[in-house]
């Protein structure tokens, strides 16, 4: 039973939700009865919350993510350089970790106008559409390029790289200049520069500006990214 209840939970990632019985149903496989039964033990332990037909996840989880010491204490660590990144720039700044194939996001700062971005808190995208991603890709070895690019290439967009060939040159090229790019990959009308940040050389996350497309300059962002994530790298390095 515990099984069945995490398939519950897994089916919503990465959206997050909110789903109907008869969602939950179709995404996990499990039949409504035995999905009824399974979410109502979920709501009760705080897992899962209702709202009229829909269920979503439920506070208790957040909670208890927050308090995953890894990647807690890399938040915590961050958030200085986040927010120097912030008022450096004004734009709204990611900070992201690899899981598998994708990023996940620990951090996302912006101001009382923010872009419309998939990037949420907690939430995942692919490695291949986002700058964050391809930062932390291009820094953590041949051997998950490989893999990666062995598969179909995600397309959040009609930008969304989805040649192997061109996807791979384009990490070449993040490992010579440090810094990663993405235009429009994830949203359309948002442009990303990222950067990657070591500890010890392994890459530990990746740290991010997304601006609208219109005012997307590099030239200008890089310099700011650049410096926040070799600030949180020697913060890393010195904590650990």
């Amino acid at each position: 039973m515990l099984d069945k209840a995490a398939i519950i939970l897994d089916c919503f990632i990465p959206s997050g939700g909110p789903y109907r019985l008869s969602e939950l149903s179709e995404r996990t496989g499990l039949p409504k009865p035995t999905v009824h039964r399974l979410a109502a033990d979920l709501i009760r332990l705080g897992w899962l919350e209702r709202t009229g037909p829909q269920y979503r996840l439920g506070a208790k989880l957040f909670e208890l993510g927050s308090l995953v010491p890894r990647r807690r204490d890399l938040r915590e660590t961050a958030l200085p350089f986040l927010q120097d990144l912030f008022e450096a720039t004004r734009e709204t700044v990611h900070l992201g970790v690899r899981e598998g194939m994708d990023v996940v996001y620990l951090e996302r700062i912006h101001g009382h106008e923010a872009l419309r971005l998939p990037s949420r808190i907690g939430g995942s995208l692919p490695l291949s559409c986002t700058a964050v991603g391809k930062a932390l890709l291009a820094f953590s070895g041949a051997e998950l390029t490989d893999e990666l690019l062995s598969r179909p290439l995600p397309r959040l967009t009609p930008h969304s790289i989805t040649d192997p060939a061109r996807l791979r040159m384009t990490l070449e090229k993040i490992q010579v200049s440090g810094l990663a790019y993405e235009e429009q990959e994830a949203a359309l009308g948002v442009s990303c520069i990222a950067a990657p940040v070591f500890a010890g050389g392994t890459t530990v996350a990746a740290l991010s500006v997304a601006v609208p497309r219109e005012r997307f300059s590099p030239a200008q962002l890089a310099p700011a990214v650049r410096t926040a994530a070799l600030g949180l790298s020697r913060a890393v390095r010195g904590s650990s």
